[in-house]
């Protein structure tokens, strides 16, 4: 029988129009342009100079905090410059810029396709490979994963649940990895299995991806410490918080982490790249990214360097389709507007999404009829429609945070649903921000 998360969620058209398309290779082009920013926290530190020669696999940025990560070449060739570039919001974030001379990686990285199934390494020794590997969450996130593996004292894990849920519409680069890559998944898990010195998984997955189910259920059988667990098809299911209460029917706390339920939580493409980094000394350099939209006429699905800019993307899928009107990273629930097209694909990006004039029309708000779906499919259990209010009536954040602004995830069902058509995200979103960052002084002043 399939599980869910117990509160709200709503249930979009899938539009997952790229299933049945294999992960192709995506063509190593002239130039990379490699962000600094690749995960949450501070950026890391360009260590590489303009005239440098790298190789693939090579370090080119370190962590300039603790929340931070290695940032590696994701080709090989002559650094042409290290400059602040526009990333996909239009901000200007440190860039290393390779142009490509022939693809030679570092050494010590095994490239062969053989499947190393025996993890040899210590639990020290699979944190440090994973922190010098660049390691983080795929699912969208980009936190370092080396963290996550390693609890705070005090906190102890008791299961590790691996997200395959992939409930955004359109995407579907994570059911393509199980189907493509299961093992490697399974053996991620194990990796991290041990980091976390527990015993017991899970790897939750949608029920509209039967053949990645059928495939993992028969892989499982091999990984005695992972069970497979069948989740409705429900936006969104794949939220960490969702996710931890489908599985286990437990709820993080107000501005709890996971671990305060006992859960680590990481998504399937993270496993394969903790596989990769510790049996292959491989680090990120490359992402699965789904390439997709109605306005397009072939639908791909491709594993492409770190660094290839959304321009690069739409000349090789033969240029901008004459219908498009807005570009998304990842999905229309919760990724990002491109506002710059020559931003480039970052270690998380999971999709490049086309999205034509109607699909993106906004209609004019009209005044709340207090119907209250807003609040019938938060899956946090919020009152959308009392935040909205609160936010424009302006000096409310100790209301706001009193009626739990903060542990809003942002997911966008309260406005998806509403009849009005009120911005509710968009003015939720602002005041949310601003009630964390009184919390977070709050907090600092003790």
């Amino acid at each position: 029988m399939a599980r869910t998360f117990k509160i709200g969620g709503i249930h979009p058209q899938d539009n997952k129009l790229t299933a049945n398309a294999p992960v192709e290779v995506f063509p190593i082009l002239p130039t990379v342009y490699i962000s600094m920013a690749q995960s949450l926290g501070a950026p890391a530190t360009p260590v590489v100079a303009k005239g440098d020669k790298v190789k693939v696999g090579q370090v080119i940025g370190e962590p300039s905090g603790f929340i931070s990560g290695f940032v590696h070449a994701s080709v090989s060739g002559i650094v042409r410059d290290v400059c602040p570039m526009a990333d996909l919001a239009g901000n200007p974030v440190m860039h290393v810029v390779i142009d490509v001379e022939g693809d030679e990686w570092m050494p010590e990285i095994d490239r062969s396709k053989t499947v190393v199934r025996a993890i040899t390494a210590s639990k020290d020794e699979i944190i440090d490979r994973i922190k010098k590997a660049g390691v983080v969450g795929l699912g969208g996130a980009g936190f370092p994963t080396w963290i996550k593996l390693s609890p705070p004292p005090g906190k102890k894990a008791e299961f590790l649940i691996l997200n395959g849920s992939e409930c955004e519409p359109y995407v579907t680069a994570d059911d393509r990895s199980m189907r493509e890559q299961p093992e490697e998944i399974f053996i991620g898990g194990e990796i991290m299995l041990k980091a976390l010195g527990i015993e017991k998984g899970f790897i939750g997955i949608e029920e509209n991806k039967p053949q990645a189910i059928a495939l993992m259920k028969e892989k499982a059988e091999h990984y005695s410490h992972f069970k497979v667990v069948v989740l409705h098809t429900k936006y969104p299911e794949g939220g960490e918080k969702q996710i931890i209460n489908a599985i286990t029917g437990r709820r993080v706390p107000t501005l709890g982490l996971p671990i305060d339920t006992g859960c680590v939580v990481q998504n399937v493409g993270t496993a394969i790249a903790v596989y990769d980094a510790v049996q292959k000394n491989k680090p990120i350099v490359e992402s699965t990214i789904t390439v997709t939209g109605k306005c397009i006429a072939q639908q791909r699905n491709f594993v492409m360097r770190v660094g290839t800019s959304f321009a690069q993307i739409l000349d090789a899928i033969g240029g901008l389709p004459v219908t498009a009107a807005k570009f998304i990273s990842g999905g229309p629930m919760m990724g990002k507007a491109v506002s710059n097209i020559d931003a480039s694909v970052l270690k998380g990006t999971s999709a490049f999404l086309l999205l034509t004039e109607e699909e993106t029309k906004r209609q004019p708000e009209d005044s709340c009829i207090r119907c209250g779906k807003c609040v019938e499919v938060c899956p946090m259990g919020l009152e959308p429609y009392l935040l909205n209010t609160l936010s424009r009536m302006g000096g409310q954040e100790a209301e706001l945070e009193k009626n739990d602004i903060q542990d809003c995830i942002e997911c966008g069902c309260c406005l998806y649903t509403c009849p009005a058509h009120i911005q509710l995200l968009d003015v939720i979103r602002v005041n949310k921000a601003a009630v964390l960052r009184i919390i977070k002084g709050r907090a600092a002043k003790k």
